[in-house]
């Protein structure tokens, strides 16, 4: 008998035990969660609007004829060089 009790115990113990983590874990999740999606929401917007004035700020392009006058020229410079080893 006195097993039993003990059992009967233990049982309603845990049982009380779990309802309280339940019941604080819930409390707690749904504050958490809204603030975090709030901050990240934040962080977002601030992002996006970094990037678009970025892009507003970046230089134009350099005009295609210089583009190619370089890359023939690190071409050149390639080849030499390959020559060179060879």
């Amino acid at each position: 008998m006195p097993r039993l009790l003990a059992l009967a115990a233990l049982a309603i113990g845990l049982a009380l035990l779990l309802r309280r983590r339940r019941r604080r874990s819930a409390q707690v999740a749904e504050p958490v969660e809204s603030t975090l999606a709030d901050e990240l929401r934040e962080r977002l917007a601030e992002s996006r609007a970094a990037e678009d004035a970025a892009a507003e700020e970046e230089p134009a392009a350099a005009p295609e004829s210089e583009l190619d006058e370089r890359r023939r020229d690190v071409h050149e410079a390639a080849r030499r060089s390959i020559d060179e080893l060879g």
